[in-house]
């Protein structure tokens, strides 16, 4: 089997147990699996329907960069075998499937962590840009102080000051 890549910024949905089976076909020594899907919701400040659309988009090439490095962290600060991160771009609506991180290890732990920190950062640190659709129309979404309060129990620095704005 193919070793897929551990980045993938696309357009089209993924299928979350196909992702995970390639990830884990590719090593032994693997004794945990640990996933966050990310999906769109419906709702702003908690109220359903506010949300019709949400529109991603990126820095082709500079996007990938970003996301590899961050693989590349997790691989320094945990001990885990493997990883794949898949976002998508372009207009998604309400339920769709957003991103997907996976991580592997021999132990659930480390791969517990690493998913939690690999999300934290690319919440905050990711080049990716989000317009929601609403009634009231079309608004670019920052980023949050909760997000950035999660990068920092990791003792990163948030460093990408454009996150969330319109690029």
């Amino acid at each position: 089997m193919t070793k897929p890549p551990r980045v993938s910024i696309q357009t089209d949905n993924f299928d979350v147990a196909a992702e995970i089976a390639a990830l884990r076909a590719q090593d032994g020594r693997i004794g945990a699996v640990c996933s966050f899907i990310g999906t769109v919701r419906d709702r702003t400040a908690g109220e359903p329907g506010q949300i019709s659309s949400m529109a991603l988009e990126h820095y082709p090439g500079m996007t990938e960069k970003s996301i590899e490095a961050m693989i590349d962290a997790a691989h320094q600060r945990f001990d885990i075998l493997g990883a794949r991160v898949i976002h998508r771009v372009g207009l998604l609506q309400p339920l769709d499937q957003i991103v997907l991180v996976a991580v592997t290890s021999a132990h659930r732990g480390e791969s517990f962590a690493a998913c939690e920190f690999l999300m934290d950062y690319l919440k905050t640190q990711a080049p990716f840009w989000k317009k929601e659709q609403t009634p009231a129309g079309a608004k670019w979404v920052d980023a949050r102080v909760a997000d950035e309060a999660a990068l920092a129990k990791w003792r990163i620095e948030a460093s990408n000051v454009i996150h969330g704005q319109n690029p």
